[in-house]
């Protein structure tokens, strides 16, 4: 099951949910992006770009950005260290940014846009973030994905993604019944790990898509994060 890309689609990419439900998976998935500590290579890797230009306000669009957590991180991340950023999300269900903005504190200026990000003409962002989000593209959107950011980040993009591995499938499903997570987490969150990555998965897609100068590292727990600084 685990040597190949998995195709199987998850319940929240085939279902429509009522907005509660939909806003209470959301936010048991934020608390398994705080378990399984999602958010730091992110931050590493915006810390590695601001030290390129410092003082800059930096751009940032986070594609697929469920209920906003990794954004919110970014502002509370940022603001501590006296860094600026425009900070934009966009995500294809529009319930996402009406969860998203419940969940932001006023005074926190993050721009959460529905659509496809595909309609977003290439430029005008210094930097692409994606977590945990192309597990959901199959391999051509992948490398049309790669692309794009290719055109839209001045500056570079981040994808933070997941490693494939028995590992980490069976311990999430091991951690999502303990912690009683909403049915729809534990039936995705298992999924999600058989659409996700290894190493080699990688090294094809971006041969394919033509993206040269790109780093794969390895990160705690079980992921692979890609990243392209120019």
């Amino acid at each position: 099951m685990l040597r190949q890309r998995s195709s199987r689609l998850e319940i929240l990419d085939t279902q429509t949910v009522t907005d509660a439900r939909y806003a209470a998976v959301l936010a048991d998935l934020s608390v398994v992006n705080t378990l399984t500590r999602a958010r730091p290579p992110t931050l590493r890797f915006l810390a590695r770009a601001a030290h390129r230009a410092p003082g800059r306000v930096f751009r940032i669009l986070d594609v697929g950005f469920g209920e906003g957590d990794m954004l919110r991180r970014i502002h509370r991340w940022g603001t501590r260290r006296g860094m600026q950023f425009e900070l934009a999300g966009i995500d294809l269900n529009p319930g996402c940014a009406a969860a998203a903005r419940a969940a932001t504190p006023p005074g926190m200026e993050i721009d959460y846009r529905t659509g496809d990000l595909f309609d977003v003409l290439p430029g005008g962002y210094d930097l692409v973030l994606s977590s945990l989000f192309t597990h959901h593209l199959d391999d051509a959107q992948l490398i049309a994905f790669l692309r794009w950011m290719e055109a839209s980040a001045g500056i570079g993009w981040f994808v933070n993604d997941l490693h494939r591995h028995a590992l980490a499938y069976h311990g999430f499903r091991a951690l999502a019944a303990a912690a009683r997570f909403d049915p729809i987490v534990r039936h995705d969150g298992a999924i999600s790990v058989t659409r996700g990555f290894r190493r080699r998965d990688w090294e094809r897609l971006l041969r394919a898509a033509g993206v040269n100068g790109a780093a794969i590292e390895w990160h705690l727990p079980f992921r692979f994060c890609v990243s392209r600084l120019r």
